[in-house]
């Protein structure tokens, strides 16, 4: 019987009215597999993945398929963003027998858990040398029934590498130094697609970590050449196709090395951490200066730049597509569209036009006005003679009300077409990460709704996420979910709310310290200093017990805890600070190894070895008691744009806090005092002071 009717993942759901007997991992459907004494068979995918639905419709919406499958296995189907400890133990063991990975992941396990076969997606009839789903199905039925010493050896043997494949950073002889951040720039930098921005080849993915890491990298050294990599990064993805020129937001990745045709679905963890990006890079103007200040309550005009343009509407839409009632913001937009109820989806048919449906919604003369802005040609971009919108050049400045209008007619026209599901399974630390951008971008571009939308967010994760100082993974509809947190969701949701601490009022410090304080417990590697768990110590014991310091397409647990432990050991008070401290140190010097060999997946310990080299970065500004039309609040906004990523920064009374302990005005006058480490310039009381005081060397 499938009891998935009842899971807390919409993905899981999408399953329960399959004709297979699908469980939910757990000691139940292991101990029946054991009873039964057949293998389990796992499948671990996600909502929004388009060869996951692929398989659905062939294999496991088939009855004859199904009843292969419930006669000889306990079929468990997991989600992987609910169940990333899963989802990493089993992918390693996919990529080690195979040398690839992906999703749909299809494992078979022995009853214990431990993998003996291995692989992705199968089809429903063989083809181009892969066998059909169900020509394996039988294979490994007849292999667990009649070679069981095969599958024993083979198991063992796995799961033995799995468990040295855990094993950590080891200790390293580099450094945490200038000269070993400029060699990982360096060796970042010679991978740089020249053409078309981004780095290495097709398929690409938007590198938000390393771009962030970049940008850290040019406010240290002042180097115009990485400032132009991101920038020409930033401005091609934004161009492309991967970006939605109608309502904003990426898409996953490009399927193609100039980021015109995209994969389409759309992820919470990617758009929060390009909202970071690009505000950040506002911050900076093409020449890195500080860009131009615009009125948050003006209306965009031609004027805006495209950095803030694009921080805008991938705001709105995070804000519009993906927030929940409840404050948080859903995982994601799904990759296909169902045009038929009970049909396979279409990929991308939500969002590709032609030349007579621009016509058609637009009028003939307007309607071939946006074929050239957007890129739409008879012969297509994408599938069927259909193109995905690009936007390679801005119409004239005269031009920009009738460019939105046009904006504003096609996307209420996309709005009437059927429309991509939505998973509605909130995770803590991608709605952390959706805290920590909208936290900065708000207060560096003066935008109360984006902080107010930050602080609704935390509010509603400590409320619904947060028992006991410890956060689960991940909640739908309001209901938070029985898989507990892993080390990311831990560190993303400090991370989130040590930036609310800079942006805004409220109890944001003291809860973050004691969620910082939960993962040092339970996700620490007592043998090994500064070396971290993904899973708490007392979570369910699996095969091995993962870790993985890579950043990937989120940065790893372990690099985003440093970053918190770095912010917070800046925030706290002495003896706290202390322990903060030497734990991010200790993080980050094994991190060094990465940056040493592996730049390229080492993009967020950049940013924080950035930051960390620094310092970090300090700015208090002391509210003097003739703080006279808000100056005070002057010397803050001044000190949010000029400074480098990574900065951390507060307002208040002396003494109020303790980076403003022993800290007071001057003359009266509110003060601005820059430190880095325990190293501090005289306080400042002038705009033009702060910019000197931060801006990149010349």
């Amino acid at each position: 019987m499938n009891q998935l009717a009842g899971a807390t993942s919409p993905y899981l759901r999408q399953h329960a009215d399959n004709p297979v007997d699908w469980r939910e991992w757990g000691a139940g459907a292991l101990a029946e597999a054991a009873a039964r004494d057949v293998p389990i068979l796992l499948s671990i995918g996600y909502a929004s993945c388009h060869w996951c639905h692929v398989m659905a419709h062939e294999s496991f919406e088939d009855a004859e398929t199904a009843a292969l499958m419930n006669a000889n296995f306990v079929c468990i189907k997991v989600d992987r963003e609910e169940r990333p400890d899963l989802d990493a133990v089993y992918m390693n063991a996919t990529v080690a027998m195979t040398g690839q990975g992906g999703w749909p992941m299809t494992c078979f396990l022995t009853p214990a858990g431990e993998p003996f076969y291995c692989g992705t997606y199968y089809p429903k009839t063989a083809r181009q040398g892969m066998p059909s789903f169900t020509q394996l199905l039988t294979a490994v039925t007849d292999t667990w029934v009649n070679r069981r010493g095969e599958v024993e050896q083979a198991a063992g043997q796995v799961g033995e590498a799995l468990r040295q494949q855990t094993a950590g950073l080891p200790e390293s002889s580099s450094r945490l130094t200038a000269n070993l951040l400029d060699h990982a720039v360096a060796s970042i930098s010679k991978d740089l697609d020249p053409r078309h921005g981004g780095f290495g080849g097709a398929p690409k993915f938007p590198p938000s970590a390393l771009l962030e890491g970049l940008l850290r990298d040019y406010e240290r050294t002042g180097d115009s050449a990485v400032l132009q990599a991101v920038s020409f990064t930033a401005e091609a993805m934004a161009r492309g196709g991967i970006y939605d020129q109608l309502r904003g937001g990426f898409a996953r990745y490009s399927v193609d090395a100039a980021w015109v045709v995209p994969h389409f679905e759309k992820m919470l963890y990617d758009n929060a951490q390009l909202v970071r990006v690009y505000s950040h890079l506002a911050r900076r103007g093409q020449d890195g200066q500080d860009a131009p200040w615009r009125d948050p309550l003006a209306a965009p005009d031609a004027s805006e730049p495209l950095a803030l343009r694009v921080t805008r509407e991938t705001v709105e839409f995070l804000l519009n597509d993906l927030g929940t009632a409840q404050g948080g913001f859903a995982s994601a937009l799904d990759a296909d569209t169902h045009l038929e109820p009970g049909q396979p989806g279409v990929e991308g048919a939500t969002y590709v036009w032609t030349p007579a449906e621009l016509n058609g919604v637009l009028g003939a003369i307007d309607g071939a006005w946006a074929a050239a802005v957007f890129g739409v040609t008879t012969a297509g971009t994408f599938e069927h003679g259909t193109s995905v919108l690009t936007r390679y050049a801005d119409p004239e400045d005269a031009e920009y009300e009738r460019l939105e209008r046009v904006r504003g007619m096609l996307s209420d026209a996309r709005e009437r077409r059927p429309q991509p599901e939505r998973d509605d399974k909130v995770v803590t630390a991608w709605n952390g990460m959706a805290i920590t951008a909208l936290a900065e971008a708000g207060a560096a571009h003066l935008n109360p709704v984006w902080i107010a939308a930050a602080e609704n967010c935390a509010r509603f994760l400590l409320d619904t996420h947060v028992r006991d100082d410890r956060p689960c993974r991940a909640s739908l509809g309001g209901v938070a979910g029985t898989a507990p947190g892993v080390l990311e969701d831990y560190a993303w949701l400090a991370l989130g709310l040590l930036t609310l601490h800079q942006t805004s009022s409220g109890d944001w410090l003291a809860r973050a310290q004691r969620i910082l304080d939960a993962a040092i417990t339970h996700f620490a590697d007592p043998e090994t200093p500064g070396s971290w768990f993904d899973t708490a110590d007392d979570a369910e014991t699996l095969v091995t017990r993962p870790r993985d310091p890579i950043d990937g397409a989120t940065p790893s647990g372990t690099s985003v805890l440093a970053d918190a432990l770095l912010t917070a050991a800046a925030l706290s008070d002495p003896e706290q600070a202390l322990r903060y401290r030497e734990l991010a140190d200790q993080t980050l010097a094994r991190g060094t190894v990465l940056l040493a060999k592996a730049p390229r997946s080492a993009g967020h310990w950049l940013a924080v070895a950035e930051a960390a080299l620094r310092g970090p970065i300090q700015v208090a500004v002391s509210a003097g008691d003739a703080d006279l039309d808000g100056w005070a609040a002057c010397l803050l906004t001044a000190a949010r744009v000029a400074a480098p990523g990574g900065t951390v920064i507060v307002s208040g009374d002396q003494d109020s806090q303790p980076l403003l302990a022993d800290r007071p005005p001057v003359h009266d006058l509110s003060a601005a005092y820059v430190c880095r480490g325990s190293v501090c310039d005289l306080p400042v009381t002038t705009l033009a002071e702060v910019r000197t005081a931060l801006r990149p060397p010349v």
